[in-house]
């Protein structure tokens, strides 16, 4: 039976306690109720101060420590013997007391729902702020992607350009190549077949009829490519201005040209 009357009963009025009232409370003059843990430590100085409004309590019955669950003996006398006047006096000054609790509890939840809503109120322009805030930067990131995205395009474009022009260019070098190419192993032909020709101990000259010998500095010189398509690959210079590789005597321009006797 106890413990279901403790379940109903008041709040602690210390600050940041509020615990519920059970077993025994400090009740004060003022109206107010504190547990038995902060009653004991907060009224055992002298003079005693209520901790929650802060009234001074002198008097001899302005402190009193309650049983909240009293046995059934106490209930049948502690009121025995007073007039009935007395008696309702008494149940009316506890039920005042009771209704005071009641109300400062009703007005502390009233201030303590204020507050909360102050706060969520701060809260939501915080977070509107926030929000806008959050957006402002949202478009600015947008409008830089967008910016950067275009840079990206206008790269993308300038790469395929550079590497199509690339391309062309391995193309005209892998042509060039196989141009250079061909005309280095045709000249090299060429200077091997006169080389081997040089080697010979001595050959005839078709303007005088005189053998004579090959000197080193008569080899063959190169000439390049002009872009007519005139492919002359060489000359052979002599001191004395015979023919070239290609002008050598034919039968009939041998006709009327004296012959070479042999010794």
């Amino acid at each position: 039976m106890a413990m279901s009357l403790c379940d109903d009963t008041l709040l602690c009025n210390f600050p940041k306690c509020r615990a519920k009232l059970c077993g025994f409370a400090w009740v004060t003059a003022c109206s107010h109720a504190f547990c038995d843990q902060h009653g004991s430590g907060e009224f055992s100085r002298s003079p005693a101060i209520c901790p929650a409004c802060s009234s001074a309590l002198s008097g001899k019955l302005d402190i009193v420590r309650t049983e909240l669950s009293p046995s059934e003996e106490y209930k049948a006398m502690v009121l025995a013997g007073l007039r009935p006047d007395i008696v309702l006096d008494i149940t009316s000054r506890a039920l005042a007391f009771w209704s005071y609790q009641i109300h400062q509890e009703r007005m502390y939840q009233e201030y303590s729902l204020s507050r909360a809503e102050a706060q969520v109120k701060h809260m939501e322009k915080v977070l509107t702020q926030q929000n806008q805030s959050r957006e402002l930067e949202l478009t600015t990131m947008r409008g830089e992607i967008s910016s950067l995205k275009k840079v990206m395009e206008e790269y993308k474009r300038k790469y395929s350009e550079v590497s199509e022009r690339l391309m062309e260019r391995n193309r005209q070098y892998q042509k060039l190549q196989g141009l250079y190419d061909s005309l280095r192993l045709r000249n090299m032909v060429v200077g091997v077949g006169d080389r081997d020709a040089a080697l010979q101990p001595g050959h005839h000259d078709f303007n005088t009829g005189v053998a004579r010998q090959v000197s080193p500095r008569e080899s063959p010189q190169f000439v390049s490519v002009g872009p007519d398509g005139d492919r002359r690959f060489f000359s052979c210079l002599e001191p004395e201005g015979a023919m070239t590789f290609f002008q050598l005597s034919s039968p009939g321009r041998d006709k009327g040209r004296p012959s070479i006797k042999k010794h």
